[in-house]
Formats: C-alpha cells, structure tokens, sequence
C-alpha cells in the first residue's frame, strides 16, 4: 500500500530529524523504531542514510551566515581558512574507517540488540564523562587548533557503531577534550555536514539501483520531515545546553536500551526479525 509507504517515510523522517544531533543516535533509533512499523531491509537502510541530508540542510539553515563568511574568506582570511582546515581534519579518521569498514558493520550491527547494548554503555559513557572535572581549554570553535580537531574526530569515529550516536560521540569527546558545552555542540553541528553529505553521496550513489522514479515521493517525505523537525531539535539543544548537562540524556539512552533488550528477553517483539 502506497500510503503506508509514505507513512513510513514520514515517521522515519521525523524520527531521523530530532534525534540527529542529540546525544542519542539517530541510526539506532531508526532501526528500531523502523523494526516497530516493518520499514526494513536494504532499501530501508539506504532511505534511513539519503534523509539524514534533510537535517544537515537544517543545520545549513541555522548556521548560513557562518558557513557564507567561512565560504566567502576562505582564500584570504586567516580565521575562515583555519576554521575550514580543522573541519577537514575531523572529517578524515571517520572518513577513512567508514569507508574501510561500512559494509561489515551494516551486515553484523544494523539490529536492535547491539543497537540496544550501544546505547546503554554510551550512556554510562556520558555520565562518567560528566562527573569528571571539567576544564574549558577550547571556549568557541574559533579557538580550535589543528590537534584539538583531531581527537574530536577520531572520538567521532566510536559513532561507526549503530547506537553509539555521532553527536554523542563528537560532543563528549569534545567535553573530555576540554571544549566548552557551547562549543563542542556547535562543532559536532558543523563536522556533522561533511561527515553526513559524504556518507549519503556515496551510499545513495552506491546503491542507486535499488531505488526508481516510483520512490521520489517516499524520499521527498523522508527528507522534508526530517529537515523541519532537525531544526525544532537543534534550536532547542542550542537553548538546552546552555543551562544543563548530558546526564538526562543518559538515563533516557540506558533506559531505552533496557526496554528493548527486556521485550526482547521477555519475548514481547521479535527484534531478531528486523
């Protein structure tokens, strides 16, 4: 059923958007929530990958004028130049290992129990790393030097691993590196649109055949939604960590891995299904 389809599109996209860049993994959240509602498979995992560009076009929205200056100095201003060098140097560790090892991890880890098991000890990992003192060395992402891009890119490099949530993994990284909360979540939105565009070229491209002029409209659904709810959730992260810590998010990641590692024990959902 047609309208089923762009249902499915409609929840994955919205479920893709707000949980992009919150500490939570959206891939493990669209496995998941796209086990609950029969949206799998290989065609599946690709439409989950080709919408998170929706959401990096929200975080191009919200940041235009800072991306439009960085573009505009970046032959003749220092800062814009240095801005852009550190950017690619995150990008690389998790451009590298992706492409080395992208196929093995969709075919052992894209499922709800290790998705589930991610989840869990990402969250004791967000809250050891909240408990440990923390020093602001890096306070805005104009104080960034080339070594302090490196660590947040290799930390992003954890996010490989359904589960383990690229911001998450960007953010505390970030944290433990000595970047003020502004700062580090300011840097996974920007390092999120290299890392994000290039991983949906190359997969949509790559399988590009699984894929005809009859699924533009599941697309176009999928991509809309998750552009419009990405920019509710980033303005509403940008206000949150302002004032908080990571440690609600935590208790929700330990939690619902929980729940879907007990429905599975309890033999509630056939997660093994997805």
């Amino acid at each position: 059923m047609e309208w089923w389809l762009w249902v499915q599109a409609l929840i994955q996209g919205i479920v893709e958007g707000l949980t992009e860049f919150l500490p939570v993994s959206s891939t493990g959240h669209l496995i998941v929530s796209g086990a609950l509602i029969g949206f799998n498979g290989e065609k599946a995992k690709v439409f989950n990958i080709v919408i998170q560009s929706g959401a990096i076009l929200a975080v191009c929205f919200e940041y235009r004028a800072r991306i439009g200056s960085v573009l505009t100095g970046v032959w003749s201003e220092p800062p814009a130049q240095r801005f852009t060098v550190n950017l690619l140097l995150a990008f690389l560790p998790a451009a590298v290992l992706g492409l080395l090892f992208a196929s093995g991890i969709k075919a052992y880890l894209f499922n709800p129990i290790p998705v589930a098991a991610a989840f869990i000890v990402g969250g004791f990992l967000i809250l050891w790393a909240e408990k440990r003192t923390h020093v602001v060395t890096v306070p805005t992402v104009d104080d960034m030097k080339p070594m302090d891009a490196l660590k947040v890119g290799f930390a992003q490099c954890l996010a490989l691993i359904p589960g383990t949530s690229r911001s998450g993994a960007t953010i505390i990284g970030a944290l433990l590196f000595g970047y003020s909360r502004k700062a580090a979540t300011e840097f996974s939105f920007f390092l999120a649109m290299p890392t994000i565009f290039a991983a949906t070229v190359y997969d949509g491209w790559k399988h590009r055949e699984l894929f005809s002029g009859d699924d533009i409209p599941m697309l176009a659904i999928g991509f809309v939604a998750a552009f419009l709810s990405a920019i509710v959730a980033v303005r509403a992260l940008l206000k949150f960590v302002s004032s908080h810590t990571f440690v609600g998010f935590a208790w929700y990641r330990i939690g619902f891995g929980l729940l879907i590692l007990a429905t599975a024990g309890l033999g509630w959902i056939d997660w093994s299904a997805a």
